[in-house]
Formats: C-alpha cells, structure tokens, sequence
C-alpha cells in the first residue's frame, strides 16, 4: 500500500483545457474524483495541492475561479496560490512595448510543497499533475533526497512534456475519458441554502 499524493499545477491543466474549445465544457473537473483514476487499488491518497494564482483584474473570470477553488476545498483539495505580475513585453509583429500580467511562483511553490511532505514523510508516492519542465530541479531533488520515493506525472490533454518525462519515475497521459468521468455536478450544495453552480461557459 502506498501513500499518494497530488500536486495539481492549476494553470498548466487550465490551458491545456482552455487551448482546446471542445474541452472547455471539462473546466468543472472534480480533481479529488480525478486522482482517483491514477492511484492503485491498495494505495491511499494522503494530500491534494492544487496551485493557482487568481486574475483579480477580470472580474468575470474571478467570480468562476472563486467558484471553482471553493467546490475544490469541499472534496478536501488544499489551495496554495501564487501572484500574477505586470511584466513588459515587446510585440514581435510590431516592436511596440506592452505591458500584460504573467503568473508567478506556481513552480516554486509546488517544488517548496513537493520537498516539505517529502521531509514530513507524508507520502511514498508523489503524483504531478503538469506539463511544465521548470519542475524537472524539484523532481531530481526530491529522488535524489528520497531514493525509495516515487515521484510521477500525469501529463494534461494535448502536453508532450518529453523532458519531464524522462525525470520521473513513471508517467501517465491524461486522456478525455478521464476529464469526461470526473466533473463536478452542475449544482454543488452547500451549507444552508448556498450552492455552487457550473458556469454557463464551462458546458
């Protein structure tokens, strides 16, 4: 029996869904039913980190990622959240400057909460979910730490992540049966008359 647990890059799973309109309708994913699909029949899930940062500024997409992280902590996901950053850009088309916002600390904080459990001995076998390469340091370090430590990704739809893949200790894709199994239900209960509903654009 192992103890498993999941370190969900939220932005990275996001766009892999968002890149692709016929996979917008999967953005309502129950991530604590979605881990289920990649632990072993004997093995238990210890901890559920999804890491996300949210986009203050767009109040519309705001309201759906509040919505969203709150169903998550229902089933007992645990939110760590990073910052977006102004950052300036030069247009490759037109040379102009521009200024735009760029996700922060997503990595890092995945590699600070992959370490700290790891040390904490909280898990045998640890599972991320993300395509990202910046994450191959976190990865060698925990196994070269932890030798008798498993750590392994699954790869969201329509990511290669061929260098990330060769750190690891095993590798699984994520496929569209998955994300079709694993959504939340349309209306979410909560305490007293409250309710949690699968935004419109998200069907």
């Amino acid at each position: 029996m192992a103890r498993t647990a999941f370190f969900i890059d939220g932005f990275n799973l996001f766009h892999s869904l968002d890149s692709e309109p016929a996979y917008h309708k999967y953005k309502w994913l129950n991530l604590a039913k979605l881990n289920q699909c990649f632990t072993g029949s004997k093995d238990t899930v210890s901890e559920i980190f999804y890491f996300t940062t949210y986009a203050t500024w767009d109040s519309r997409k705001l309201a759906k990622h509040q919505n969203y992280v709150k169903a998550l902590q229902l089933v007992g996901v645990k939110v760590i959240f990073g910052e977006f950053r102004n950052v300036d850009r030069v247009c490759r088309v037109c040379g102009k400057s521009y200024r735009t916002f760029e996700e922060k600390r997503t990595d890092v904080n995945i590699a600070i909460h992959l370490f700290k459990t790891a040390v904490a001995d909280s898990w045998d076998k640890a599972v991320i979910i993300s395509g990202d390469s910046d994450l191959i340091p976190a990865v060698e370090a925990v196994k070269k730490t932890f030798p008798n430590k498993q750590v392994g990704i699954v790869i969201p739809i329509g990511r290669r992540a061929e260098e990330l893949k060769q750190v690891a200790d095993f590798h699984i894709k994520l496929k569209e049966r998955h994300l079709e199994t694993c959504q939340f239900d349309d209306i979410i209960k909560m305490d007293g008359h409250q309710v949690l509903k699968r935004p419109d654009s998200w069907r």
